[in-house]
């Protein structure tokens, strides 16, 4: 569940800067392959909650804050929804509450229901965070 969620929202922040950084492409080009892009408001918020996750891990000592910048800079990428909501969204996040496809759970319960632990989860998301930051243009 929270790898899903999480993946969710690493790609659809990927696919926000994908786009911001490909060049314009031909109308007929964009016709044969468009594939289904993600709600913006849904990509920003997911994106926001996952920022407010990320916090969660390092302020419990699970993670440093490495993936905490890469998804700030990744955040930056992605086109602004509702702002209120996504706030809400990272409040959401900073309280160990993991929000998106309609579903609602803590870090704990996702741990739990995989048989994991709080701090397992947040290094695979730090890990996944950290490769997808590998893409990212250079600052």
């Amino acid at each position: 569940m929270l790898a899903g969620l999480s993946l969710m929202a690493i790609s659809a922040t990927a696919t926000w800067a994908q786009d911001a950084a490909a060049p314009e492409a031909a109308p007929e080009a964009e016709a044969q392959a468009a594939p289904a892009s993600p709600d913006p408001q849904a990509a920003y918020d997911a994106a926001r909650n996952q920022l407010g996750v990320l916090s969660y891990c390092q302020d419990e000592g699970h993670i440093d804050g490495t993936a905490v910048e890469i998804q700030g800079r990744m955040l930056e990428m992605v086109p602004a929804g509702d702002v209120a909501q996504g706030d809400a969204a990272e409040a959401n996040g900073k309280e160990g509450k993991v929000v998106g496809m309609g579903v609602e759970t803590t870090l704990a319960e996702a741990a739990t229901q995989q048989g994991a632990t709080e701090a397992a989860l947040c290094q695979q998301m730090d890990a996944l965070i950290k490769q997808a930051g590998e893409q990212l243009p250079a600052e």
